[in-house]
């Protein structure tokens, strides 16, 4: 039996190079535009940032969903991700490459090891980065950090 479930949005021209986004999901509504450097609008989210960011939040969902199961403990976990949009000659733009920097604490040292394969597990689960030609690259940085005690 296969498992299929769909997501939906719509967007919504306003005028200029600028648009909405939204979904029946009840989510709430972007403002969505074209990035400056192509006669767009700044301080709006653009579809580079979100591509970008879709994988980013695939790849901690994954991460997190994976430490959960393999009962580490984790202090925090914050990831970078920076996407390299590039037209090489011949050939329409494209973002070629996205590199995530995870940034993990975990509470004991006996996790550092377990934490290293979940981020590898992370890697090759993301649905996201499955699903796309872009080459991901993943350079993690895991700490250790003892849990206090609230007093």
């Amino acid at each position: 039996m296969l498992d299929t479930y769909l997501y939906d949005t719509e967007v919504g021209w306003m005028g200029g190079r600028i648009g909405y986004l939204r979904s029946s999901a009840d989510l709430p509504v972007l403002e969505v535009a074209a990035p400056p450097e192509f006669k767009g609008q700044a301080h709006t989210w653009t579809p580079e940032h979100l591509f970008v960011a879709s994988l980013n939040s695939c790849y901690m969902a994954t991460f997190v969903a994976i430490a959960e199961l393999s009962k580490i403990e984790l202090v925090s976990f914050s990831c970078t991700a920076v996407g390299r949009l590039e037209k090489e000659e011949g050939q329409p733009f494209r973002i070629t490459e996205v590199t995530l920097r995870p940034n993990l604490v975990v509470s004991e040292t006996t996790d550092l090891s377990r934490a290293q394969k979940v981020v590898e597990k992370a890697e090759k689960n993301c649905f996201i980065a499955n699903s796309i030609l872009t080459r991901v690259i993943v350079k993690a940085e895991i700490k250790i950090e003892a849990v206090r005690a609230a007093v």
